[in-house]
């Protein structure tokens, strides 16, 4: 390997990201963010490490095990490197806006940094653009984050976005009801994640029968819903299911032609979330766009949110294009090239005078020269 090959290797699952795709992804974050941003979210830009007893608490407990820890050699106390801003944003929230007026609507955007990546998603460091609307229990507070999120993906250029809608406190809710011990509860996760009946119906006991039902609600929401109507639910599980159907409504009052699908049984990616939850989908990608749903801030309070992640959504954008570069022969006058700038143009100044000016256009990567009788193309 050759030094400037050892120079450039870094770590699994981080990169670099190069010209023009970084100012596109930066681009891409602004477009984001002025959608958040005209419909009331005001930015947060919380710190990158913290406190590790801060950033792990309530919400924050969920991703400790994707968090980096250092000792901070000021304070000699631990500190842990963001795996995930929501619940960065959720303490921002209780702890330096507690006076601001509820609802609180609040988005963010940055990078975030786990301890290793997963089979779809093998990045570890990679961008987040979200918003949190906390101190609601209303249904529509729900609806609104689902619509936001679906139509910022829309605006951007996705295609054919879609929202896959989840309970995950439904089937908790559903075994402390039959009062399943906890070794019951283990077996019967993996194949009500892996969408397993046969598993289910083997490892269920009292619970097979309602669980397997709830297997068969997985798909289009109208189905699903109707499943779900139909089904012998305990009140903690019946009052999840009804306040599902009335985000549905809303959701529908607002995006129409949002394709939403429903799965009850969905539990991974969701371990602090408390109420609807969701993962926004593209035709065009295999993997997640961006996930959200309700949960309670520090202090117990109702919120609910989404984050996007930047690099699912990236991949599916048509990506960007060079803008129109001209080169400035060295000793031409700054007003020229500011004249130039403001007509669109992006300006590459030569430094030495050159015999060759549209030689060094195409060396520097420019489309045109400034010449004698104005802009023309280096060709």
């Amino acid at each position: 390997m050759t030094d400037t090959a050892i120079r450039a290797l870094l770590p699994a699952g981080l990169r670099d990201l190069l010209p023009p795709d970084a100012d596109y992804e930066a681009e891409v974050v602004a477009r984001v963010m002025a959608h958040f941003g005209a419909q009331g979210y005001e930015r947060v830009k919380p710190p990158l490490i913290e406190f590790e007893d801060t950033l792990l608490d309530g919400a924050g407990a969920a991703t400790a095990a994707q968090s980096f820890r250092v000792m901070d050699p000021l304070s000699q106390r631990m500190m842990g490197v963001r795996a995930d801003m929501t619940p960065q944003v959720a303490r921002v929230a209780v702890a330096r806006l507690a006076q601001a007026p509820r609802p609180l609507r609040l988005s963010y955007a940055g990078e975030v940094l786990r301890v290793k990546g997963s089979q779809l998603r093998p990045e570890r460091q990679f961008g987040q653009a979200g918003l949190e609307l906390i101190g609601s229990t209303a249904p529509a507070a729900d609806a609104e984050v689902i619509v936001l999120a679906a139509e910022a993906l829309a605006e951007l250029g996705v295609p054919g976005v879609s929202v896959d809608l989840s309970l995950p406190t439904l089937v908790p809710a559903l075994f402390a009801e039959l009062r399943l011990d906890a070794a019951a509860r283990d077996c019967l996760r993996e194949p009500l994640d892996h969408k397993d009946a046969s598993g289910v119906a083997a490892a269920g006991g009292p619970a097979a029968a309602i669980l397997t039902a709830l297997l068969r609600a997985v798909g289009p929401v109208d189905a699903a819903l109707s499943v779900l109507a139909g089904l012998p639910l305990p009140p903690a599980a019946a009052a999840e299911r009804d306040r599902l159907a009335e985000v549905v409504a809303l959701v529908r009052a607002d995006a129409p032609d949002l394709t939403l699908t429903v799965d009850p049984v969905e539990n991974r990616g969701f371990e602090y979330h408390t109420g609807v939850s969701f993962t926004l989908f593209s035709r065009a990608f295999s993997g997640e766009l961006g996930r959200g749903g309700r949960y309670l801030a520090a202090g117990g309070e109702p919120a609910t949110g989404v984050s996007l992640f930047l690099d699912g959504v990236l991949a599916v954008l048509p990506g960007p294009k060079r803008p129109d570069r001209v080169y400035v022969p060295a000793g031409t006058p700054r007003p020229w090239a500011q004249a130039l700038r403001a007509q669109g143009w992006v300006t590459v100044a030569g430094l030495m005078p050159t015999a060759d000016s549209v030689g060094e256009a195409r060396r520097l990567g420019c489309g045109h020269v400034l010449g004698a009788d104005g802009v023309e193309p280096a060709e």
